[in-house]
């Protein structure tokens, strides 16, 4: 059914104008940012079509054009919408844990703190936790996503934010979608260039730790750091 042919009390619109945004199903926030439907299908019949190929809500933080490509009736400027609203969603969500400054020295809260960021990944997503003197985090910056070894991680990019946001250390994080947070060797090979590059350059690598949906490791806990906390 066409969204024009529904009962006016029915169509997200109006009833998020009546009831506020809290009273709307996924599906119909979804609608509303899709606007519009084709000949056949609505915004909201779209909306539950893209859910069910994605394979639920859940999975809406980790889509891409790519993933959208299947979806007749979602055209490039619906897509590239979509993604912003959803990369302002992600955004938000940082900014708001931000308010309150972290300290980032204890590699368990590092990781319950930001596991959220790596829920459902196919790939491996590398991000930079920058410090202050005193350990506060300064900023959170997702750098290179793929495979990571010392070819697609680039020591200059990450030693480049960190003057950009004056921090004095800096913690990486990357997931293993396969679940196996134990270290490859290019983890440790990589590890240990960016701790002869931090000691050059006077800001240190603090940590790098490894993550799964349920697990962590940490090559400070197990002692794979040459400079102390």
């Amino acid at each position: 059914m066409l969204i024009k042919e529904m009962k006016e009390i029915d169509r997200p619109r109006e009833r998020l104008i009546k009831y506020g945004e809290s009273s709307l199903s996924n599906e119909e926030l979804l609608a509303i940012i899709i606007k519009t439907g084709t000949k056949s299908k609505s915004s909201k019949d779209l909306s539950i079509e893209l859910l069910n190929d994605i394979g639920g809500f859940n999975n809406l933080k980790n889509i891409n054009l790519n993933s959208l490509k299947n979806i007749k009736g979602i055209g490039n400027v619906k897509k590239i919408e979509l993604l912003a609203t959803i990369e302002l969603g992600k955004r938000l969500f940082i900014e708001h844990n931000n308010i309150i400054k972290k300290k980032y020295t204890d590699p368990k809260y590092i990781y319950l703190d930001n596991k959220y960021l790596f829920y459902g990944l196919k790939q491996e997503y590398f991000y930079v936790f920058y410090l202050d003197t005193k350990m506060n985090l300064i900023e959170r910056k997702l750098l290179f996503m793929g495979t990571i070894n010392r070819s697609v991680v680039h020591p200059r990019e990450i030693f480049k934010n960190a003057y950009l946001f004056s921090a004095s250390s800096f913690i990486c994080m990357h997931n293993h979608p396969t679940g196996d947070v134990i270290p490859s060797n290019a983890d440790i090979e990589l590890t240990n260039t960016l701790l002869e590059i931090g000691k050059l350059n006077g800001i240190n690598l603090l940590d790098h730790i490894i993550v799964s949906d349920n697990n962590y490791f940490s090559f400070y806990d197990n002692k794979l750091m040459e400079n102390k906390k």
